[in-house]
């Protein structure tokens, strides 16, 4: 294809950004408006005509998986040399050259286990945090890596977040973890990042050097870079400007992490010649998609309004069930009909909030007997499976005069060793998803027919294992929200759309509410043709049907009318529900003061006697179970239970922090305790 050719092959707006081939360059791109393509046709088009040579030209992307998509593109193109890899695998390259010119030795091992790290620096705190603490403990540190935040500074930083100890406590496990991965002389990824970029800030002659090989620079998802990856970026650029940004700030879904949009929206501040191009034109939905997206968003100010380019497809479908399980058995039920009408079961993704809500689904699909996969899982090239496979192929690839004459027959005889059949095998479970995982390896070498030999091919899977770019496996996806972003399906189950788990009930802010409702958008926008929400009113068979549908519904549900039992209390214009002080009648926006139901300077009414008794049955509630007294009710909940009183179970779910499985658990023993007051 000539550069002419592949201008030539884009839309106006696409052809636009790609015909800009050196920076300032910002793409403000929608769902589905073809921003990979975009992008590697920019990349393309500036190897090709000349204005980059292809080893001076970095691309960053956020995955593996979208970094070993760009680099097949950008083969198919013709820009061979062009790199596209995740910020954190080009750091460590770089590290890995670098560090010993300018530190000496080699860099520092990479942490595998950081977990058990953090645990160590717990105690080292003398604290003994559970593994979800533990977790929300490494969140925290990631969170403050990410921002820039040291342990010395990490108090005053984290005013309005929830960590899961008080700050002072978060910031000596910071501290003792940061310590004890310089007494074992190891690293983790963040750390990467941090050395490269101190390296190339430190160090002129390493800069220099790097800089005479890198001169131009794409990043992906722009909108989601933390202030970490934003200095690597500085670093790289050492005050040039030849960079290409590509993000839409209607996708920012990962502020939790440190991510921010700040550096997309304040990018024309920064560089004010930037050529500045909207993409609008969704290739991916229908238009009942796009419209549906395009509602969920209509209170956002200068938003990205997409405008859809494929033809009509079916309605997306409302469905209100009476529990989670029937929810989980009709989803499964609609997915076998998918399969059966034609749809590939790898074409069919259920998205949830949270990762609890699989376990439902999981059964719903074992039992309807369709194959799945859990995105998020055992990574595709650590399969047992997968190694033998790959193991079996490179020894096959050297004996060149054996091999079959086309990849597949090629790739195929070496799976049938391993008992792979073309057929699909009856059987459920482990069976099933050892032959889903090698018939995946398969349909990579048919993809990949007529261009490459067995041992390309093989070269080309042992490039994907160190990136961890695994091919497709036949079966419905189920993932996480988060987990979605980036990939597309013919047809999407949005599952559990209820008030408390989307938005979740700690989403305490307008911007934390507003990031969920982005969470909704990106979902809607996975789907190309069928797109389903739905939602139980109980968590349990038989349960009370004490839940509403997400209020990012309100004024989209078509043809249902909700069984939910109360009205909707009103809502800001942001969308999230008003707290007022039931004492002074104030809006209340501290989290602490949401579960109170006051504020904090307004007078307690707490009844003492209530609260020390709730607080020794929480005492013998946890020694039962094995937890801390925290993992039953934190002081706050208590305390807010002493002040209101509830005397039902409506009253008592009103304060925040008893959800349902909490509300299973304890919430008789504490209506007990309340009438007994």
């Amino acid at each position: 294809m000539t550069p002419e050719a592949m201008l030539a092959a884009l839309d106006p707006e696409q052809r636009e950004a790609a015909a800009a081939v050196t920076g300032p360059v910002c793409v403000l791109a929608g769902a589905g408006t073809g921003k990979t393509r975009t992008i590697t046709h920019r990349a393309a088009f500036a190897v090709r005509s000349g204005a980059v040579p292809p080893t001076a030209l970095l691309a960053v992307t956020f995955t593996a998986r979208a970094a070993g998509e760009m680099r097949t593109r950008l083969r198919q193109l013709g820009a061979e040399g062009v790199q596209a890899r995740t910020f954190h695998a080009a750091a460590m390259r770089q590290l890995a050259y670098f560090w010993p010119k300018a530190v000496g030795g080699a860099p520092p091992a990479l942490l595998t286990n950081k977990f058990q790290l953090v645990a160590n620096a717990a105690a080292r705190a003398r604290l003994r945090p559970g593994t979800s603490e533990i977790r929300d403990l490494l969140s925290e540190i990631e969170w403050a890596t990410c921002t820039l935040t040291g342990p010395e500074a990490y108090v005053a930083a984290a005013a309005g977040r929830t960590p899961p100890f008080p700050a002072a406590d978060v910031a000596a496990v910071y501290a003792a973890y940061r310590d004890l991965k310089t007494a074992q002389g190891v690293a983790d990824f963040d750390d990467m990042l941090m050395y490269t970029a101190g390296i190339l800030e430190e160090h002129a002659e390493v800069a220099e050097e790097f800089r005479a090989r890198y001169r131009s620079f794409v990043v992906d998802e722009y909108q989601d870079v933390t202030p970490l990856q934003q200095r690597l970026l500085d670093a790289w650029l050492g005050g040039r400007d030849d960079l290409c940004v590509v993000g839409d700030v209607q996708q920012t879904i990962y502020s939790f992490t440190g991510a921010t949009p700040s550096f997309l929206l304040g990018f024309r501040t920064r560089y004010p010649t930037a050529t500045v191009v909207r993409l609008v034109r969704d290739y991916r939905s229908t238009p009942q998609v796009v419209d549906l997206a395009n509602g969920v968003l209509a209170s956002v100010p200068d938003k990205l309004e997409l405008r859809a380019q494929r033809p009509a497809g079916p309605a997306p479908s409302f469905q209100e069930h009476d529990d989670e399980a029937a929810e989980a058995v009709a989803v499964a039920r609609r997915c076998k009909e998918l399969v059966a009408a034609g749809v590939p079961a790898g074409e069919i993704a259920i998205l949830y909030r949270i990762n609890a809500q699989s376990a439902a689904y999981e059964a719903a699909l074992s039992n309807a007997d369709v194959p799945y996969v859990i995105r998020g899982g055992e990574r595709f090239f650590d399969r047992p499976e997968v190694r033998e496979a790959l193991l079996l192929l490179r020894g096959q690839a050297r004996a060149v005069d054996d091999l079959p004459a086309s990849l597949p027959d090629a790739v195929a005889s070496v799976l049938a060793v391993r008992g792979w059949t073309p057929a699909a095998p009856s059987s459920s479970g482990a069976v099933r998803e050892r032959w889903e995982s090698l018939s995946a390896l398969h349909r990579l070498a048919v993809d990949h027919a007529g261009e490459m030999d067995l041992p390309a091919f093989v070269a080309e899977l042992e490039e994907r294992a160190v990136a961890q770019h695994a091919p497709s496996v036949d079966g419905v996806t189920l993932a996480s929200l988060h987990a979605a972003k980036g990939l597309e399906w013919d047809a999407v189950f949005l599952v559990g759309l209820v008030d408390g788990t989307l938005p979740l009930i700690h989403a305490d802010t307008p911007e934390q509410v507003e990031e969920e409702r982005r969470l909704l958008y990106v979902g809607i926008t996975r789907a190309r043709e069928h797109l389903s929400l739905s939602w139980a009113l109980a968590r349990s068979p038989g349960g009370r049907a004490s839940r509403r549908p997400s209020r990012f519904l309100d004024g989209l549900l078509r043809g249902v009318v909700s069984k939910a039992a109360a009205p909707r209390p009103a809502r800001t214009s942001r969308g999230s529900v008003p707290v007022i002080c039931r004492i002074c009648g104030a809006v209340l926006n501290a989290a602490v003061d949401k579960k109170l139901g006051r504020c904090a300077t307004c007078p307690s009414d707490r009844d003492e006697a209530l609260y020390d008794a709730l607080r020794s049955w929480r005492a013998e509630r946890a020694k039962l179970l094995g937890q801390p007294a925290y993992c039953v009710f934190t002081d706050a909940t208590l305390a807010a239970i002493a002040e209101q009183k509830p005397a039902s179970v409506a009253a008592l779910v009103q304060i925040p922090g008893i959800g349902q499985a909490k509300l299973d658990k304890f919430g008789e023993d504490v209506l007990t305790l309340v009438s007994g007051s």
